[in-house]
């Protein structure tokens, strides 16, 4: 098995300032520590950036720059996407088929919403996911608070198995790269 890692959405905006998911800080050094692995396993270590136009993500803007405190390197890919799917009219899959990729490890924001759909498209794919059970946040909404959702994402992209292969929420020290 070859391993990437997919870190979705680490952008100013959304781990600082008024819509700063539910403890970032802490996220952001699971997310750093687990991409440390993946670079000296030889890993391909995806950065993906959401596109909003007109609001705070909106490309080349101070919100839409990966966030202060993510660490990253020159060998690191880039991605832009403008949907909740990191697949989605990107060439993410093709990238990872040319690198003969067959497992990834996901993380990152938002849980409830690019996390979420990327982990299910990811698995309808064809690949077994490692999701980073302490490397994803979101924000609270009116039902749940943004440690509820994460938490329940965890436990329901961990039960699916509809799709062939299966998700594994991992604590980031937990985290294999083959």
């Amino acid at each position: 098995m070859k391993t990437a890692l997919l870190i979705i959405d680490v952008q100013q905006a959304l781990c600082h300032g008024e819509y700063a998911a539910w403890d970032s800080s802490r996220i952001l050094a699971n997310i750093n520590a687990v991409a440390a692995r993946a670079r000296v396993a030889g890993a391909p270590v995806f950065l993906i950036q959401h596109d909003e136009p007109g609001g705070p993500l909106a490309a080349g803007s101070a919100g839409w720059q990966l966030a202060d405190g993510l660490d990253t390197a020159a060998s690191d890919l880039r991605l832009r996407k403008q949907a909740s799917d990191s697949f989605h009219n990107t060439d993410l899959h093709a990238q990872l088929q040319q690198r003969g990729i067959d497992n990834l490890v996901i993380c990152g924001l938002q849980s409830d919403f690019c996390v979420d759909t990327t982990t299910r498209r990811a698995m309808a794919l064809g690949y077994p996911v490692q999701l980073v059970a302490d490397g994803h946040s979101t924000v609270d909404n009116d039902v749940l608070t943004a440690q509820q959702i994460a938490a329940h994402h965890n436990a329901t992209l961990s039960s699916l198995s509809s799709f062939g292969p299966r998700t594994k929420a991992v604590p980031a020290t937990g985290v294999e790269f083959h």
